[in-house]
């Protein structure tokens, strides 16, 4: 089975998820660093990752996520790649006047694309395209933007604009507060940030970019656009402050329609969470001792279908409303429904408080089946929990197929 056979089973699958909602549609990328088995991979697949040196490859997955609560829905596309070992570096080859098409950035731009027969087929209602600040590039706003399709960019460059002498970030600043919300931002000792409820106020304006010189000719002379900032108010001494900028083709005419901008580009938070999944807390891809570059790829794809229902799992422990077939197909709910009757403990406490196959019923006994003990007063289950249990789960299955052919 190829590497492309196993993504469009994710997109097939994220397909059936996707009728007539208004989904995210979140791409990132991360790099599968397979320089400890250097010694093992075959020479002429390998290729190197960001620091050119170490050995791995690419993977940028498009995750599709419920736009009403953020629950991840799938997977609509996978691009993989890797760097050639000899690969010049970007001043050596006149990188920055090439075409879109043929550089790394047009990921951005094909996610869209191959993330288009998914949501057609699928009856998606409205798909907003959201990227961090690596996507904040012009060709996007020209190739994808179109009725129904959306896209939602954190802004990266104090861009100049066709519609004020000021750059972009400077005009943005000078636009009136709109409202003021709390944001709970928790404690990072990587980034020495201490936990905080940070006043976040937020301003929002439309504007429009005019395409760069190097572009002209080949794209319209500008695009309209709406920018919406949120930045912390007064910040402790010595933490830096929280501040986004954030640019999109959604009208935003009021402030709630900005909170709205503002919580879409929070959701993008669970694709880094996809990624720690599948590299770290969870499966530890990078760890393969698959002895092919391609087999690891093929591992990688089968490993990120675990890696959404484990997301799926911890995110929707507590949705009562959204049903398990986001998680498991009609036969596993069957398994699964035999196997709640024996994870229920002594106690009314440690008893299954939600609805029969709903998400958060299915997540309850799959984090039992993970070691949780089921008592709502304890920390949550989380990433490790519902791993352990679903592997526990996947063979309890495996043996249920057999007694019920």
């Amino acid at each position: 089975m190829s590497v492309s056979t196993l993504i469009e089973s994710l997109s097939q699958h994220c397909r059936d998820q996707v009728s007539g909602r208004h989904v995210l549609a979140i791409s990132d990328t991360s790099e599968i660093n397979l320089q400890a088995h250097i010694g093992r991979l075959n020479d002429e697949e390998i290729g190197v990752v960001g620091n050119d040196t170490d050995i791995g490859f690419f993977i940028h997955p498009t995750l599709v996520v419920d736009s009403s609560n953020g629950l991840p829905l799938g997977l609509s596309t996978v691009q993989v790649w890797t760097r050639p070992v000899e690969r010049q570096r970007k001043t050596k080859h006149d990188y920055h006047n090439r075409p879109i098409e043929e550089k790394e950035s047009y990921k951005w731009i094909e996610s869209a694309k191959g993330s288009q027969l998914c949501f057609e087929l699928g009856h998606a209602h409205q798909v907003t395209y959201i990227g961090d600040s690596e996507s904040d590039i012009y060709e996007p706003w020209v190739q994808i933007y179109q009725t129904n399709r959306h896209l939602l960019i954190r802004a990266c460059q104090n861009r100049v604009l066709a519609n004020s002498d000021q750059r972009l970030f400077e005009y943005v600043a000078d636009q009136p507060i709109s409202g003021q919300y709390t944001l709970e931002i928790p404690a990072d000792s990587r980034s020495k940030r201490t936990a905080r409820d940070a006043t976040m106020a937020v301003r929002f304006t439309p504007l429009i970019l005019p395409c760069p010189k190097r572009l002209k000719g080949k794209y319209p002379d500008q695009v309209s656009l709406y920018a919406v900032e949120a930045v912390e108010v007064n910040p402790p001494p010595g933490q830096q402050a929280v501040h986004w900028r954030l640019l999109t083709t959604h009208p935003i005419e009021t402030y709630e329609q900005a909170l709205q901008m503002i919580q879409w580009y929070r959701w993008r938070w669970h694709i880094e969470q996809l990624f720690a999944i599948l590299k770290q807390r969870g499966l530890d891809i990078e760890a393969s001792q698959q002895e092919s570059m391609v087999a690891i790829q093929k591992l990688c794809m089968l490993a990120l279908s675990v890696a959404v229902r484990i997301l799926q799992l911890t995110l929707g422990r507590d949705h009562q409303t959204a049903s398990d077939s986001i998680v498991l197909n009609q036969t596993q709910q069957q398994c699964l429904e035999q196997i709640a009757q024996t994870v229920n403990g002594r106690t009314t406490k440690q008893h299954n408080p939600h609805p029969l196959h709903s998400l958060a019923w299915a997540a309850w006994v799959i984090a039992r089946l993970g070691g949780w003990s089921g008592y709502q007063s304890q920390r949550s289950p989380g990433i490790v929990t519902f791993a352990r249990g679903l592997q526990q789960f996947e063979g309890i299955f495996l043996g249920w197929q057999l007694a019920h052919p």
